[in-house]
């Protein structure tokens, strides 16, 4: 078996995420990639949760529509993914066909929480999978760390209730680290140098805040949790002023509140990160699934014309190293940016190749000379950046219109200077990313058609891309937009095919004001991310 994919489903409040994070790392020491969808309603107990884990041999950023093992531990599981080719269950809840486990006697006997039943099915799992029992109980105590003890106990009162059913082979390579995006995300903020964290917890960007409070501990990082998403973005402006170096965290509802600050941060100058990670809207919409449906919201979120950096990572790697850009880039040109995420590529946890050496620029310093002026016009647009107290010299910062000290004007040729300084400043941005891989290229790079995506759907793309010999451009920068980059890696194509996940076709939108017209358009907004073979069906569909 060059791959397999396995399904572990219960209700909410039954450990289906752990449960699946062990089975991935059990993947792992296999000698497999792996990568995790985690499917869970908006509720606390109930309803249907469920983890499918892919593992294969090379790279991998999404999941099969197949699934060979199903470990389930209610009825639903079996009703929903009956078609896995293995069964394996809790006896004593479960009806079915396939390898029973008497888990909740088990449970009962061992005097254990009913919630550790996933950890009596995974030793199941395993023992039917052909898996080492060693390699079993290094994945529980990678995964449990102190409360290894029981859970290895539990584990194998399901491994030696089991039966032998397939042999999964045991590949030569090594373990590779699981990482999901918002982990990538808080790493390379940190990597980037980020003084403080600001985020009032949303679905799906609320594990960077967890993430975070967890790596500040004993450090000066800080991390706060205010009241709402005005005060988020409010008390960021106010870090950022004083000279800490500040991102904040939300999803589409938070940054509608967050949208006068992002105009404050875009007129007075003052620099700030932001990771947006959408969700199907509007309003509530859907908060524990996917969507590509805040792109257009984010390119123009704010009133005003002002220069904006929006970069949309698609893997774990480019989630760490494009926050760490982001923080460089957000001061270097005293600008609002943006970390474009989702679910599916926030929360799902990945095989990532992180390099924790990979080098950033130096950061810039313009010098000020003699009386400090805050909004010095400049011939690139960015005046000198200082953090009161500045000895002798008054740092001022202003919503209104304004001077180069930051004194309100209304005067016509001061207020047409001032605005041409923001445009210039956004030109200079423009340029700089001419530096910067902004667009990534995958599959047959010589090939006549073309898939055009952005963002989670990276993974997919790519794979679908390689199965049919196409060429895959992923915009991983939007803003600005990189026309010559996109332009070059365009040269050769015959036909386009945009792949989003949304219904109005936002990206699509997006490269048409550029002069460039796709041939067709897939879109989902089912929540749920494109599986390989439903890409692939759907991109047949249009090519043939």
């Amino acid at each position: 078996m060059a791959e397999f994919s396995v399904c572990i489903g219960g209700q909410a409040g039954e450990g289906i995420n752990k449960a699946g994070l062990l089975i991935a790392r059990i993947a792992g020491l296999l000698g497999y990639r792996v990568y995790m969808y985690y499917d869970y309603p908006s509720l606390i107990r109930g309803g249907h949760n469920y983890a499918i884990i892919r593992a294969k041999e090379t790279e991998i950023g999404a999941i099969r529509d197949e699934i060979d093992i199903l470990c389930a531990l209610d009825q639903e599981t079996v009703r929903r993914h009956g078609d896995a080719k293995l069964h394996i269950f809790d006896l004593d809840v479960i009806k079915g066909d396939g390898l029973g486990i008497p888990a909740t006697t088990i449970i009962r006997e061992e005097g254990a929480a009913p919630i550790a039943r996933n950890t009596v099915i995974i030793g199941a799992f395993c023992r039917a999978a052909g898996v080492p029992k060693e390699i079993l109980l290094e994945a529980i105590r990678g995964e449990f760390g102190s409360r290894a003890d029981e859970n290895i106990r539990l584990a194998l009162r399901g491994y030696h209730a089991g039966e032998e059913q397939i042999q999964l082979p045991i590949r030569s390579a090594d373990p590779i680290p699981l990482l999901t995006g918002n982990e990538a995300i808080a790493l390379g903020l940190i990597r980037g140098g980020i003084d403080a964290y600001v985020s009032y917890p949303m679905t799906p960007s609320s594990s960077i805040l967890h993430t975070m409070a967890v790596l500040a501990q004993g450090t000066p990082l800080l991390v706060v949790h205010p009241e709402n998403e005005i005060a988020v973005i409010a008390m960021a402006l106010g870090l950022s002023y004083s000279g800490k170096r500040v991102a904040v965290g939300t999803s589409g509802g938070g940054f509608c509140l967050m949208t006068e600050g992002v105009s404050l941060s875009g007129m007075a100058e003052v620099p700030v990160v932001i990771v947006m990670a959408m969700r199907p809207g509007p309003s509530t919409g859907m908060p524990t699934y996917s969507s590509q449906g805040d792109l257009s919201f984010v390119l123009h979120a704010g009133h005003g014309e002002f220069p904006r950096l929006v970069i949309a990572p698609g893997t774990p790697e480019e989630a760490y190293e494009w926050s760490a850009r982001a923080v460089h880039l957000a001061w270097q040109f005293q600008i609002p940016t943006f970390i474009l995420s989702d679910k599916n590529l926030g929360e799902h946890p990945a095989s990532a190749d992180i390099d924790p050496d990979f080098s950033l620029p130096s950061p810039s310093t313009v010098p000020a000379q003699g009386i400090y002026h805050r909004y010095c016009n400049t011939p690139n647009g960015v005046s000198p950046l200082r953090s009161p107290p500045v000895t002798g010299s008054v740092v001022k910062v202003n919503s209104y219109t304004h001077d180069e000290d930051g004194i309100t004007v209304e005067d016509a040729d001061q207020a047409a200077s001032a605005c041409v300084k923001l445009i210039r400043k956004g030109a200079a941005l423009e340029a700089e990313m001419e530096g910067y891989g902004c667009i990534h290229v995958d599959g047959m790079d010589d090939a006549p058609v073309a898939l055009i995506c952005f963002g989670s759907t990276a993974g997919v793309c790519r794979e679908v891309g390689e199965r049919l010999s196409l060429r895959v451009i992923r915009l991983v920068v939007l803003e600005p937009f990189p026309l010559a980059q996109f332009d070059q890696a365009l040269s050769g194509v015959e036909k386009m095919i945009i792949v989003e996940e949304n219904a109005t076709g936002q990206l699509d939108a997006l490269i048409r004001t550029f002069g460039y017209r796709a041939d067709r358009r897939i879109g989902s907004v089912s929540g749920r991310p494109f599986t390989v073979d439903d890409l692939e069906r759907r991109i047949k569909g249009v090519i043939r």
